[in-house]
């Protein structure tokens, strides 16, 4: 597979404070990849050094072939970028941002309108390209800015966050943009606190923590790590929380009391949860809540660096490569019973456009 991005022991400092600590990262041509993280861990910092908005203390970075040192302009012209926050201008209308960025990119004035209505058509604005912006839901906001970031159709996009702060319906928006982007050939680069997101989106993921790869692999790989699906089992009496535990077989079940709730490893699934119901309903035992569940991204990062994902260390983590698992399924994608149940970037000046790449001479 031919690489787009490769990044070779890349490090970073602001002061004192250590944003990359050698981080090592390979994307493959017309995939998406998403780099998963807390906030903190240096997500930002490395799409801001790909798009050759920083530059790098040490390490070697090449995008679409070039080395963002050495042949940044390269780069920014193969480059879109859309940021954690919409830069989009409220009181222009869909097709008056478009043809703004494309008259930034020395487009002329009739391509540039040309591109703007075939991004309008592309991501379903056609029929609100002559509202105001502000007049635009939250979702078609992201939808428009992800068009703005494809003005030049680049080879590569930087997604940074692309959802945060999205309903589920905007959310759904954004992601059926990204795959018809990829299904046309372009290489994403999505950085996510979402491991839902990644779920729906990537090819391979990798979690990085304290600026370096802490693990990397397919969804399901990741989730394997941490030891694989577990059943989750809410009692109508916590009292009886150990004699349910006790049911379930071998296995190293965790009790939360206060919570009425049982976990144990589930590693055959629907076997697991038909076992527990019979268990369940031979003894008596009622149950409020039975499921089947992945690990989620809190999980990962607690069985990885011995923390839940949203604290931080002076310590980075060690990397890991995952082992193939087989297919990737949604996180968070729960199997039930009722049975046994009752019930910045503003626009940039000086020859950047809002989108953080440079407009191609």
């Amino acid at each position: 597979m031919t690489e787009a991005i490769v990044l070779d022991g890349v490090h970073k400092r602001y002061g004192e404070k250590r944003a990359l600590d050698g981080l090592d990262l390979t994307v493959g041509a017309g995939t998406v990849h998403a780099v998963l993280g807390p906030n903190g861990a240096g997500k930002t910092t490395a799409v801001r050094i790909m798009s050759t908005l920083l530059r790098p203390d040490a390490g070697r970075v090449t995008v679409a072939g070039f080395d963002v040192r050495e042949r940044a302009s390269g780069v920014r012209r193969r480059i879109g970028l859309l940021g954690q926050h919409a830069a989009v201008d409220e009181q222009l209308g869909g097709r008056q941002n478009l043809e703004m960025f494309g008259r930034l990119y020395h487009l002329g004035a009739r391509r540039a309108g040309s591109r703007a209505d075939e991004l309008l058509a592309r991501f379903g604005l056609a029929d609100t390209g002559r509202k105001t912006v502000k007049q635009y839901s939250g979702g078609m906001r992201r939808r428009l800015d992800l068009a703005a970031s494809l003005i030049t159709e680049p080879a590569v996009l930087f997604l940074d966050e692309p959802t945060t702060g999205l309903d589920p319906r905007g959310r759904a928006e954004v992601w059926d943009a990204v795959r018809s982007l990829v299904g046309g050939g372009t290489t994403v680069l999505l950085t996510t606190q979402y491991l839902e997101e990644a779920d729906q989106l990537a090819d391979r993921i990798s979690l990085i923590d304290e600026g370096r790869v802490a693990a990397e692999g397919t969804s399901d790989q990741l989730k394997a790590l941490v030891g694989g699906d577990r059943i989750d089992i809410v009692l109508r009496d916590a009292a009886r929380l150990a004699e349910a535990a006790a049911l379930l077989g071998p296995g190293d079940p965790a009790l939360d009391p206060d919570r009425r709730l049982l976990s144990a490893p589930a590693p055959d699934r629907m076997a697991a949860l038909t076992r527990a119901v019979r268990a369940l309903q031979e003894a008596g035992i009622e149950a409020e809540d039975i499921a089947v569940r992945r690990p989620t991204l809190d999980e990962v990062f607690l069985s990885l660096t011995g923390r839940p994902a949203g604290e931080r260390t002076a310590q980075g983590a060690g990397h890991r490569t995952a082992g193939d698992t087989g297919g990737r399924t949604a996180h968070g994608t729960r199997e039930r019973t009722e049975a046994g149940a009752d019930g910045r970037t503003a626009h940039e000046t000086a020859g950047r456009t809002a989108h953080g790449t440079e407009a191609a001479a």
